[in-house]
């Protein structure tokens, strides 16, 4: 006897409206889920002051998030593909929302290091199961709809940020944690309930980007040079990035433009809000536009240009950074180059080795970004070592350069040859 769901062919507008829909859905998952990483910055000056510890160790509480969100993302990734995305999306919104609100009653460094895992291991799975659903149901669009999906979590906290800043300045950083962190756990667990897998027929091929006909498992894909150059490659290019979204209000302060007024002719705003604002925008935008891209002319490509793009504006912000203008627009080509890694890798990843497994294929490359989250600390320690942004900057700008020319030169044609010995392809 047939099942229900796997006689499920449906009509051609009900397909347009289901994915579509579905998109959303993930969407709304991500931009709730968002401010865990995004805003995390806001807060640590608050914290400091309260307690008066490190920096450093407050800090690690970003590097544990981030740790456990990616590290953790290949078992995620098995538990998506084995049992779908409502129930791992709903476990990640409850997750989530308790991680902020541990966080409003933390006294101690322990305290916000057990939120810290409570939030990667519920961001975790909002994020890896949202991309996943969005890579098995645009294959035809595959950047631009997990460059959609990334960006709900790139520029998620961009409508946010002032709230936040606002109400840590009035209320208390205890008060933010608490209220936002239970919104964001209502919003996700309501929205996991409406997410689904697409049924056989209801997805179409992309007829201009390469994609595997094969679909690899986690074993056969880790067997490749295409998977290690990539883990590479995400290594390099994300620690920039992550290093921006920890340091930003940091690096503001030390450069002396944290509390410097930006005026825009309707609105005065100091520089570090104004630039964290725009930054989330430029975040979320830079992950569907380079991945509608990637659609056009080719994931490798697109890699090379926006990996060049950003080590030449961590450069350029080196040098410039001290004023509250060029802090405010530097920072915002930094992350309107950096947030593509996120669309680009997951797309490239789907193509090369399938959908079925993608979950754990991907989320094992995405352990990349643990590897890099390490580094983030070591920024503090360079820049107080040196006495300067500079040396950090410019350590990382060589990293994306690196990447870029890694993008162009060695993974495009590793790419061609790992098509050309897909074991579905005839001539192989």
């Amino acid at each position: 006897m047939t099942s229900i769901d796997s006689a499920y062919v449906p009509t051609t507008r009900a397909r347009v409206n289901s994915r579509w829909f579905q998109l959303a859905v993930g969407v709304l998952c991500m931009v709730a889920a968002a401010n865990i990483q995004y805003a995390w910055t806001l807060f640590v000056p608050a914290i400091q002051k309260s307690f008066g510890w490190e920096r450093a160790a407050i800090q690690a509480t970003f590097t544990i998030f981030v740790i456990v969100q990616t590290w953790l993302a290949p078992f995620e990734g098995y538990l998506i593909d084995k049992y779908g995305p409502r129930i791992m999306v709903f476990i990640g919104g409850i997750l989530t929302g308790a991680s902020w609100i541990i966080d409003s009653y933390a006294t101690s460094l322990t305290m916000f290091y057990v939120g810290a895992i409570i939030g990667g291991l519920g961001v975790g799975c909002v994020y890896a199961t949202c991309i996943n659903n969005a890579i098995k149901w645009f294959p035809d669009k595959r950047g631009l709809a997990v460059g959609l999906t990334a960006g709900g979590y790139g520029a998620g906290s961009a409508l946010t940020i002032l709230p936040i800043a606002n109400m840590i300045a009035n209320g208390g950083y205890q008060d933010a944690f608490f209220t936002f962190g239970a919104i964001q756990g209502v919003v996700i667990v309501l929205a996991a309930l409406m997410l689904r897998a697409p049924q056989p027929g209801e997805t179409v091929p992309s007829p201009i980007v390469q994609q595997s006909r094969y679909d690899y498992t986690l074993r056969e894909a880790a067997s490749t040079p295409v998977f290690y150059l990539m883990f590479f490659m995400f290594i390099m290019t994300v620690t920039g990035g992550l290093m921006a979204v920890a340091q930003l209000g940091v690096m503001a302060q030390d450069l002396g433009v944290k509390d410097e007024k930006i005026n825009l002719g309707f609105i005065v705003m100091a520089a570090l809000p104004f630039a964290l604002m725009l930054d989330r925008i430029l975040n979320g935008f830079s992950r569907p536009f380079f991945g509608w891209i990637s659609d056009r002319i080719g994931r490798e490509n697109t890699m090379f240009i926006a990996f060049t793009m950003e080590g030449l504006g961590i450069i350029a912000l080196a040098h410039f950074g001290h004023d509250p203008w060029m802090f405010v627009i530097l920072s915002g080509v930094v992350f309107l180059a950096w947030g593509e890694v996120y669309s680009l890798f997951s797309a490239t990843a789907a193509d090369a080795f399938g959908t079925k497994n993608i979950g754990s294929i991907y989320g094992t490359l995405y352990c990349a970004k643990g590897i890099a989250a390490l580094l983030v600390p070591f920024g503090n320690l360079l820049m107080e070592a040196t006495g300067s942004w500079t040396s950090v900057l410019y350590t990382v700008a060589t990293m994306d350069i690196i990447a870029a020319l890694c993008a162009l030169f060695l993974l495009k044609p590793l790419l061609k040859r790992h098509h050309a010995n897909s074991p579905l392809n005839p001539s192989a």
